[in-house]
């Protein structure tokens, strides 16, 4: 059984596509043991809460220096003995420790077709506010192994979704997220609990695709 951390700043809507899809069985394998977020008030911690996951805050604010973060964010992690780390939604620099710790163990979902609409200040709405004022056709999501780069790790699965005339940036971002996120990042961790991805030389294959 693949043991997940799942790290969050928000409302924890991919967390909760997450804990839908394993109960649904859709994800086989895997077991969410902690919910960590940086923000004592996020939502993503009371949906936690509500499935009897543990939930914890380790925020950089309550530490004097990020070694004192790395420290207690490895420690949360190798305390629930952490097989995979999902990024969704997190809006913390990961400490490079913690990344070395754990090489292509860690995932992330972004909103955007990657390389396009990411990298330094490509997060959130500001991914879709990029997307409208460039005028692409085509946007969707990205999920990716994190590594010491922003956005650079290599690619595990991506799924389009057009772009509307009648856009603004909230509508954009809740059907990237219905339609793409909410999607393939159950996928991801369900191929990577079943021992179906492979990486080499920064590419990703999936077994039996």
């Amino acid at each position: 059984m693949l043991r997940l951390a799942v790290l969050v700043s928000g409302g924890g809507t991919n967390l909760q596509a997450l804990i839908d899809a394993i109960d649904a069985g859709t994800v086989k394998n895997a077991e969410i043991s902690v919910v960590i977020s940086n923000k004592k008030d996020a939502y993503a911690l009371t949906r936690a809460k509500e499935h009897e996951i543990k939930s914890v805050c380790v925020s950089p604010k309550d530490y004097e220096n990020r070694q004192g973060f790395e420290a207690a964010l490895l420690g949360e992690l190798k305390k629930e003995k952490i097989d995979l780390v999902v990024l969704a939604g997190y809006l913390v620099i990961l400490p490079k420790g913690l990344i070395k710790a754990y090489p292509n163990k860690i995932i992330n979902i972004h909103p955007s077709l990657i390389p396009s609409f990411c990298g330094a200040g490509y997060y959130g709405l500001r991914v879709h506010e990029a997307v409208l004022k460039r005028g692409v056709k085509v946007t969707g999501a990205t999920v990716h192994f994190v590594d010491e780069g922003t956005d650079t790790g290599p690619i595990i699965l991506q799924k389009a979704v057009e772009v509307e005339k009648r856009d603004k940036p909230e509508t954009l971002q809740r059907r990237v997220m219905e339609q793409a996120e909410w999607k393939i990042l159950p996928k991801a961790v369900d191929l990577i609990a079943n021992g179906r991805l492979t990486v080499e030389n920064g590419i990703v294959t999936v077994d039996g695709a």
